[in-house]
């Protein structure tokens, strides 16, 4: 075999590494018994919504569990991970409110749990963000995350307060019952 096909293969062996690598990477943010509970909600907007606050509302609380913990090791990179399983959570329940409203789907008893939960989780995130008892070099590993975070919590409440105010708006304006005579009773 002469050199130019062995370096071929190599930088094919190489790339399928990396990719194979990468792939382990992306990871599901649910469980597999998340999962078949929302499936189990696929076609009711308010349970499937309640339900991604309460895995979303999970993810903060185990993330403010180990935070606490003394015998937590590693506690930069366990925070990072766990802001991005929040953030994958939550990307999914934003992902959720979009279909539903692509396919106008009157949802505003679950939006306004939904923001009650939005300003409960930017609410823990400002707090980790102001904790005092940090170590600098710990913050460096997840302040990224942490800001995109905020960032796309802090975006998502002024999203999902618009979203509500056309829902109200839209059952404002549905025809009203008629009458035998085709005129309002």
């Amino acid at each position: 075999m002469s050199g130019r096909p062995l370096r071929l293969l190599s930088l094919l062996l190489v790339t399928l590494l990396v990719m194979a690598v990468h792939a382990q990477r992306r990871r599901e943010p649910l469980t597999e018994a998340e999962i078949d509970q929302l499936r189990d909600q696929a076609q009711e907007p308010e349970l499937r919504l309640k339900l991604y606050i309460k895995f979303a509302r999970e993810r903060l609380d185990a993330l403010d569990k180990m935070r606490s913990d003394p015998k937590t090791t590693d506690r930069g990179t366990q925070t990072r991970d766990g802001l991005q399983n929040f953030l994958d959570v939550y990307d999914e329940l934003n992902d959720n409110i979009d279909t539903y409203e692509d396919r106008k789907s009157d949802f505003r008893k679950a939006l306004s749990s939904v923001i009650e939960a939005d300003v409960e989780f930017q609410a823990k995130l400002r707090a980790l963000q102001s904790s005092s008892n940090t170590n600098p070099a710990e913050i460096k590993v997840y302040e990224f995350l942490l800001q995109t975070a905020l960032d796309t919590v802090d975006s998502s409440i002024k999203d999902h307060r618009e979203v509500l105010a056309e829902q109200q708006q839209e059952a404002k304006h549905k025809k009203k019952p008629t009458g035998k005579s085709g005129y309002p009773e």
